[in-house]
């Protein structure tokens, strides 16, 4: 629970560092979650005739930590945040970019920082 509100609150649009594994895939999780509900409230509100639109404002919002999330974790496999560019290229870039958030991160300290699975940082 607290790699998740670490994402949203004291890690909102912290580019540098790096993010393990188990950190960014909760945070995606917590995002897939938000926005099944807003968009359950985006139908309902309008088959009442309101126009909405929470899903977007949610989207929105959750754009900066989703770009901070995964830069970090592709800095903990080594690789610059340059590589966020392939969400450009549709489907064949985003799967190429789910498969390096899969990688296990660098063992020990890289460029990017220390390990944040090693025992001092936890």
């Amino acid at each position: 629970m607290n790699l998740i509100i670490g994402c949203f609150r004291p890690k909102y649009a912290t580019f540098s560092g790096r993010a393990q594994r188990k950190e960014f895939w909760l945070f995606y999780l917590a995002w897939f979650v938000l926005i099944g509900i807003a968009i359950v409230i985006d139908v309902v509100l309008s088959a009442v005739g309101v126009a909405v639109g929470v899903a977007y404002w949610i989207n929105i919002g959750l754009a900066c930590p989703y770009f901070a999330v995964s830069a970090r974790r592709l800095h903990d496999t080594n690789r610059k945040a340059w590589w966020l560019l392939l969400n450009l290229l549709p489907v064949i870039g985003w799967i190429g970019l789910w498969v390096l958030f899969c990688f296990k991160g660098t063992e020990g300290e890289n460029s990017f920082g220390p390990d944040p699975l090693a025992p001092e940082n936890a």
